[in-house]
């Protein structure tokens, strides 16, 4: 059986939002590195850096790469999820709540978009998160 689950097809994040701090205030790997080279190439030749604290730095700024990896791999994951979630409504009869207003219908379609899946009821456009209770659909 197939589900109608409208004509848009699905999107990748917007790539063009600014980027989100990360666990060295917002700096980057080019920033980590340029700061590392400013800091080997200033630093004073009679009493030069530990070399071990160096590679700790390394170390940590390779941690916080790979937890920043692994936040985007489970963020994919959940957009994954949200999708087959998204389509397993279709056709189910749901609650949803739009402000203050309490609607039940049958979900018609989805659309996919950047900011996760919309669900449509009602002839009505609604995020996933506007979905409070979900219900066989009424037999006819």
């Amino acid at each position: 059986m197939f589900h109608d689950v409208g004509a848009t097809a699905p999107t990748t994040p917007n790539t063009d939002r600014p980027a989100e701090p990360n666990g060295l205030g917002g700096l980057g790997s080019d920033a980590f590195l340029k700061l590392l080279v400013a800091q080997l190439k200033y630093q004073n030749p009679m009493n030069p850096s530990d070399g071990t604290d160096m590679l700790n730095q390394t170390a940590q700024f390779t941690q916080v790469e790979t937890l920043q990896s692994l936040a985007k791999t489970q963020e994919q994951i959940m957009a994954v999820a949200q999708f087959s979630l998204a389509v397993g409504l279709t056709g189910q009869e749901v609650t949803v709540v739009n402000g203050t207003e309490r609607t039940t219908g049958v979900v018609e379609s989805v659309r996919f978009t950047a900011d996760g899946p919309l669900v449509q009821v009602a002839d009505e456009w609604l995020p996933m998160s506007a979905v409070v209770e979900v219900n066989p659909p009424t037999g006819t």
